[in-house]
């Protein structure tokens, strides 16, 4: 990776334009930011320049800090208080001679805190600007939490900085951050004319620092502020560093902003060093690191264009499916075996449009036009010409095997054959063809079109080439793809079966239900077991449950507890009752009852109340729950399901809700250490058998001191590391 520098050039007209040069995003590593201020110092003694027009190389401003260099003991911050108040307020803004941000493509994080530093900024209608920072558990420190209220307003800067969502050049002209909106051909002409003119004084020379047009009275700021810090404590108790932030945009408008800027960046730098930032650091590297799969990423094969894709079944995942394929113009057959069918499926399908219409997402106007994408059919005909086919019915091995037999027949040699199968092996879905290059798992999560991960299971026989054919469709339809390999449950569903059976462990030796679903929620979880059990249904749970202990019997914990619930009839949140009673509005309302279910599955299972797990603390719930999946885990990464333990915490943040504030399943239990982990697993197995005994892979880690993610600090492209 190149270190970056910035280039200028000074024309007759007295403009020194500086560009900004680190492909491929210009990300601002300490080394272009000193090359930067180097050139700011040389301009302003020279006597031929009267202005500067400060832009960036490819089309793109500065996507930010290169986020790489946020490892400790690495030197200086790029982020700084000499940085933010020396360089950029002192020299760029309060120069001699004024500075014009011409913006194109990106100028995000500290790219844009230098363009709010600047006297002017001119834009394309197309180029993003943002302040993304809280997404890796820091705030900005070149500024931000100062400007930005200053040239927009308190109310839209929290939107920007707490969503981290960037908003485009139209949007930015609107709300006064961005003077001047222009085509990309005319961007650099535009920009020097401005700073032409300001020195001329023929225009306005604003330091954005000093603004006060756009800042609310002290008393309605304050009730602004103070509602942010309402909303995040519901929102994310967990995450201090979006109080932090609060607090610093409030320090800067009642002491002043040169105040806040030293808040601002001794924040920042401190925050860059939490385990939050550390964990949210992980998440950002090990999503975009799941690509590279030895064996198939590095093999220089290119995908191969997916026309047309076919989904047979319209049940709650093949549309969700559906979904999220027409919504990045796929066009789509979807099967079903009779006409009420497929008239439902298609319904479904449609409510998931119009649910974004509702929300603002697309239009009417775009509703139509995505479901013009989706075609209904009762039989293969049309299938002769389809590039991909993606089978998502009942988890019925025959049904399977005679779906995949039946489309050997009618679809085209290319044609790529996909189950969204949760459990069952490829290898036994694909038993009755001949297709087992082309035969591969393409598991999504509920609902599709909305979760963001996409599990791609490989057999030892699926070909590499259509591996990378599915990676190329994950990333077309927005989806983070973990490839993993075959055995029952895959990556995701295998790790966490013990998330289920430890709980129901628990419960039976006398735990109450409803202290193991705070704890976990405490813990970060969006719901605890027991709630989530109610949502997937007991019918399912129960099936899965039974596919585990014929796969891993030997360390399975069996509990009668959910079987006994729905013989009589409790079948989770469709029945309105589960664990839970549900209302109208699916609140969720704890069961006396529950405990008469516990009563009888205890005396099947032959355990009595452990006196000592009524006392345990939440701390000793979460570990109790978590450690057997971590187990689980090193056990998927012992037989090479899961490349590498980055994959494992993606797949479990995105696919199961793990909180990313804690880095994934796997980061999280380094935190703990394998030696601790493995030890608290043999107390555990003692007392409760073998669903707790450590695996070897975590045994041989823990004897040797070796971390569980190896592969912590995995560089990766530039490309991806701008902030």
């Amino acid at each position: 990776m190149g270190k970056g520098r910035t280039v200028m050039e000074v024309g007759a007209d007295g403009i020194a334009l500086i560009t900004i040069e680190n492909p491929p995003v210009n990300a601002l590593s300490p080394h272009v930011l000193l090359s930067l201020k180097e050139n700011y110092e040389q301009v302003m003694r020279r006597d031929d320049v009267k202005a500067i027009v400060l832009t960036g190389a490819q089309g793109k401003f500065s996507g930010g800090a290169d986020i790489s260099s946020f490892k400790e003991g690495e030197g200086e911050s790029p982020r700084n208080s000499s940085m933010s108040i020396e360089f950029l307020t002192d020299i760029l803004e309060g120069g001699r001679k004024p500075s014009v941000a011409a913006i194109d493509g990106l100028a995000l994080g500290g790219g844009l805190e230098v363009a709010m530093a600047c006297h002017s900024r001119i834009s394309t209608s197309t180029a993003q600007l943002g302040l993304p920072e809280l997404q890796l558990g820091i705030i900005p420190g070149l500024g931000g939490t100062q400007r930005l209220p200053r040239l927009i307003g308190i109310s839209k800067s929290l939107e920007m900085m707490l969503t981290s969502k960037p908003i485009k050049g139209k949007e930015a002209y609107a709300l006064g951050l961005v003077d001047s909106v222009v085509p990309p051909g005319d961007l650099i002409k535009t920009a020097r004319q401005w700073a032409i003119e300001i020195a001329d004084c023929r225009r306005p020379w604003v330091k954005s620092l000093y603004k006060t047009d756009k800042l609310e009275s002290l008393s309605k700021a304050k009730e602004i502020l103070k509602f942010a810090r309402s909303q995040a404590q519901k929102q994310s108790a967990h995450l201090e560093h979006i109080q932090v932030c609060i607090d610093v945009i409030e320090y800067g408008i009642v002491s002043g902003p040169r105040g806040g800027l030293s808040k601002e960046a001794n924040a920042s730098w401190k925050l860059q060093f939490s385990p939050t930032s550390k964990s949210l650091v992980h998440v950002f590297f090990a999503q975009r690191a799941t690509i590279k799969v030895p064996g198939i990423s590095d093999l220089g094969l290119t995908p191969r264009t997916v026309s047309k894709v076919a989904i047979l079944g319209g049940g709650l995942m093949g549309s969700g499916i559906a979904t999220a394929l027409i919504l990045s113009d796929y066009p789509v057959i979807l099967k079903e075996v009779n006409a009420d069918f497929l008239h439902a499926g298609i319904g479904r399908v449609k409510e998931n449009l119009q649910s974004r219409v509702k929300k603002g997402v697309i239009t009417q106007e775009s509703f139509e036009k995505t479901l013009s994408l989706l075609t209904g059919v009762l039989d293969y005909e049309q299938f002769r010409n389809v590039d991909l086919v993606i089978e998502a019915v009942i988890e019925k091995v025959d049904l399977k095997q005679q779906i995949f037999a039946d489309l050997e027949k009618y679809c085209p040699p290319h044609c790529i054959l996909a189950s969204n199968t949760s459990t069952i092996d490829l290898n036994l879905i694909g038993e009755k063809t001949k297709s087992h290059d082309r035969i591969v798992g393409a598991h999504f999560f509920s609902p599709a079109h909305i979760m963001p991960l996409l599990e791609i299971v490989r057999t030892h026989n699926t070909s590499p080439q259509v591996v990378v054919d599915l990676l190329a469709v994950g990333k077309k339809i927005r989806k983070t793809p973990v490839v993993v390999g075959n055995c029952t449950g895959f990556a995701v569903n295998r790790m966490f079966f013990p998330y289920t059976q430890s709980s129901l462990l628990l419960a039976d030796h006398g735990l109450d239900v409803y202290d193991i679903d705070r704890a976990i929620t405490k813990f970060g979880m969006p719901m605890g077991p027991f709630r989530l059990a109610d949502l997937v249904g007991f019918g399912v749970t129960v099936a899965t449950g039974l596919q585990y202990l014929q796969s891993y019997p030997e360390r399975c914990y069996s509990s009668g507890l959910m079987k006994l619930m729905l013989d009589d009839n409790r079948t989770g949140e469709s029945s309105r009752k589960g664990f839970y009673l549900y209302d109208g509005r699916r609140k969720a309302i704890p069961d006396p009852e529950i405990h008469k279910y516990i009563e009888k599955s205890r005396k099947m299972a032959g355990v009595k109340a452990d006196s000592q797990l009524v006392k345990l603390s939440d701390n000793d719930i979460v570990e109790m729950i978590f450690l057997p999946v971590v187990n689980e885990a090193c056990r998927v990464l012992d037989e090479g399901i899961a490349v590498k333990a980055s994959d494992l915490d993606i797949a479990a943040i995105m696919g199961m809700g793990f909180p990313a504030f804690r880095g994934g399943v796997m980061f999280w239990a380094d935190s703990l250490g394998a030696k601790y982990i493995s030890k608290r697993l043999e107390e555990w197995s003692t007392t409760y058998g073998n669903f707790f005994k450590p695996s070897s892979y975590l045994a041989q880690r823990a004897a040797n001191g070796i971390p569980l993610v190896s592969n912590k600090s995995a560089p990766t492209d530039q490309a991806n590391s701008k902030l």
